[in-house]
């Protein structure tokens, strides 16, 4: 079992970056969610932080979000930091200047970029650029800050990571994608159930499928939601249509409407089982409201853990090191 609170890491913490889950080791998983629970603790206790005093930390935003700025936000000022708010109508992001030029001035002037943004590829060309740290708050592609909530929020609710599986019923989006790569990398079995046509990408499931071998896990994917709850230890859902796909909501809706997490499905999981939901949610549709807001429901502890995580994230990557 994963002790994470007492938890050593293997070796010092190499990363410049988060740009997506997969480049990173179990054991700086680990080390992540570790420094999480600490800072998570010391924040609980009223105890002063400050690891980051004086930083600055870039948030750009193309995509709007209230989970994501709240918690950069509030976890730079809580290190002692200060955030500094840049939405695309602050910036010429790949319009008028291109993102390498774009990258270079902002690391004449911050310690660290967070972005949430469409496309993967301007996150991956903001670190080529760059010679300070990156951070992805979420990509079309991949949600990695979200997961390593998810991660923690697990690790509180079961105390441990491995040997127990995650059902993640709906579209197969960004945060699916996180999730297999997440949960393939720290032990966790994961099936993913959706409707045909709306399966994760093939490139992410070959990486869960090799992740899996390293860390004697399994990967699950299926279009039966049925068969993916069934004896789950964790039920995720998340919403049919994501930001940029409203056009496409009806026809979603009727796709996804055997894929609602109410009761009579979730009774198929662990008697024990927790629901999580990356919000926002829509009950009534991905989930009722029996769920969501029902005992066994942990959404809340999971928002609240992005702040912990990227705090955590921030102080491994922006603190100066030794080394």
């Amino acid at each position: 079992m994963l002790d994470l609170e007492n938890y050593k890491p293997k070796k010092s913490f190499n990363q410049n970056h988060l740009l997506c889950l997969q480049d990173y080791s179990k054991d700086e998983i680990y080390q992540i969610l570790s420094l999480a629970l600490k800072l998570k603790d010391m924040q609980q206790m009223n105890m002063p932080h400050p690891f980051l005093k004086g930083k600055t930390l870039a948030m750009i935003f193309t995509k709007s979000s209230t989970r994501t700025r709240v918690s950069f936000e509030v976890g730079i000022h809580q290190l002692g930091g200060h955030g500094l708010f840049l939405s695309s109508d602050d910036i010429q992001l790949g319009r008028g200047e291109t993102i390498e030029d774009t990258a270079k001035v902002l690391s004449r002037y911050v310690d660290g970029i967070m972005i949430r943004t469409y496309d993967q590829q301007d996150v991956v060309d903001l670190a080529r650029f760059s010679n300070i740290p990156i951070i992805n708050g979420l990509t079309d592609s991949y949600h990695p800050c979200q997961i390593l909530a998810d991660l923690l929020t697990i690790y509180e609710a079961k105390g441990r990571l491995s040997n127990l599986k995650l059902a993640y019923i709906g579209d197969g989006n960004n945060v699916a994608n996180s999730l297999i790569i997440g949960c393939t990398k720290v032990g966790m079995d994961i099936a993913i159930g959706c409707p045909i046509g709306y399966e994760p990408n093939d490139q992410i499931i070959a990486m869960g499928i090799e992740n899996s071998k390293l860390s004697d896990c399994r990967i699950t994917v299926t279009n039966s939601p049925i068969e993916a709850i069934k004896y789950a230890d964790i039920v995720y859902t998340d919403v049919w249509a994501s930001m940029g796909q409203e056009e496409e909501e009806d026809v979603r809706d009727k796709a996804f409407s055997s894929y609602q997490v109410n009761e009579e499905l979730f009774s198929l999981a662990k008697p024990d089982a927790i629901f999580l939901h990356c919000l926002p949610a829509y009950r009534g549709k991905e989930v009722t409201s029996e769920i969501i807001d029902g005992p066994r429901s942990f959404v809340f502890d999971e928002a609240e853990n992005r702040l912990h995580v990227q705090k955590a994230v921030m102080v491994l990557l922006m603190q100066e090191r030794s080394d």
